[in-house]
Parts: C-alpha cells; sequence; structure tokens
C-alpha cells in the first residue's frame, strides 16, 4: 500500500499545507533540522549597546511565524545580547505553548556571558576579572557551567545542539571532547558541533 492510497488525516493535512520550508538531516547525524535555520543573534534588549536588536515582544512575533511555517530549528548563543537571546527563545515557547519536542534548539559556548549589558566579553578584557573565571572558553568547567546557564535561560532540560564557538588553545582538546561527551551522556546536551571555527 502507498501513502497516497491513504486518506490523509485533517490534521496532517493541515500541518502540510503550513509548512514552508525543507527538512534535512544534519551532518551525518539522523537529527533533522528545518531549512532555513532561524538565526536568533538579532534578538536581546535594545537598551544595551546594541540597540539594533529586536525586543522580547518583536522577536517572539518572528519565532512564532517561523514555527508556524515549519521553521523549527533556531540558532542562538549565550552570548547573544548576554543571554538575553536565549530567554527570548524560552519565553516564546512558553508563552505559545510550544511543545519542546517540536523545535530543535541550537546555542554555543566560549564567550563569558557578561554580568551587565555593558559588558561584552569578546571586547573586553573580562578573562582577568575575578568574576569571569571559568566562565569563557572551553575548560571542562567554563562548558559545564555554559550549559548550565543556557538551560536555564531557555527553560528547557536539554540543549538539541550545542556548538563551541570557537576554538580554544588554551585547553587540551581532551579536556573540550571529554566535557562535551559527558553532556551528551547525561542528556542535558544531544548533539554536538563547531561554529565560527
Amino acid at each position: 500500500m502507498t501513502y497516497s492510497a491513504l486518506p490523509v488525516a485533517p490534521s496532517l493535512a493541515e500541518s502540510l499545507g503550513s509548512t514552508k520550508c525543507e527538512y534535512r538531516q544534519l551532518g551525518n547525524s539522523g537529527l533533522r533540522i528545518s531549512v532555513p535555520i532561524f538565526g536568533c543573534a538579532g534578538f536581546g534588549d535594545p537598551s544595551g549597546i546594541r540597540p539594533w536588536v529586536l525586543d522580547e515582544e518583536d522577536a517572539a512575533c518572528l519565532l512564532k511565524a517561523a514555527y508556524d511555517r515549519g521553521i523549527n530549528t533556531w540558532d542562538t548563543a549565550n552570548t547573544y545580547s548576554n543571554g538575553v537571546s536565549e530567554t527570548i527563545i524560552g519565553k516564546t515557547l512558553k508563552s505559545y505553548n510550544i511543545p519542546r519536542e517540536k523545535v530543535i534548539l541550537m546555542t554555543k559556548c566560549f564567550w563569558a556571558v557578561g554580568e551587565d549589558q555593558a559588558v561584552q566579553h569578546a571586547l573586553m578584557p573580562v578573562e582577568k576579572s575575578k568574576d569571569y573565571q571559568n566562565m569563557f572558553g572551553l575548560s571542562r568547567a567554563a562548558i559545564f557551567n555554559a550549559v548550565e546557564a543556557s538551560l536555564r535561560r531557555l527553560d528547557t532540560p536539554y540543549i538539541d545542539v550545542l556548538q563551541i564557538h570557537r576554538f580554544d588553545p588554551l585547553v587540551p582538546l581532551e579536556e573540550t571532547l571529554q566535557a562535551l561527551d559527558d553532556l551528551v551522556r547525561s542528556g542535558k546536551v544531544r548533539y554536538i558541533g563547531a561554529s565560527s571555527m
């Protein structure tokens, strides 16, 4: 029997009709993602040092519109607007009652997340501050700290894809890879990747 011989359930027909994107597997993994992926670097707090970012209300509307059209893979990073981008994503899932398992959340770690919007790790010497030790880079401690903070901001028990945002030449590669493997084994992270390498 072929699929065309079966009547399509109304809920599936509605879903198929509203889906405006394609899906494919991510790399060699079995994880299926939307094409395109929705990038969330432009979400945050416009009162901070990046006045061009979209605030929570506007960002949530865009995320919901993307989701309604099938774009269910959302990419962010812990450092985008110092974590505000992740917080917006978590709040959007809750406020629109979007089932967590129907969205692929991708985030990144490497840079420190500033304790206020004026502190940007990529632009400032946070590595010299007592308040930012083990909060950046790819040491085991920094990765675990970053993931725990991202999980809180995203308000989710797991991250679908955790990407390292940069290579860290100061940390043994084995330490970084073991930490990532342990996070996958713990269930807090499902897949790992690399960005901006």
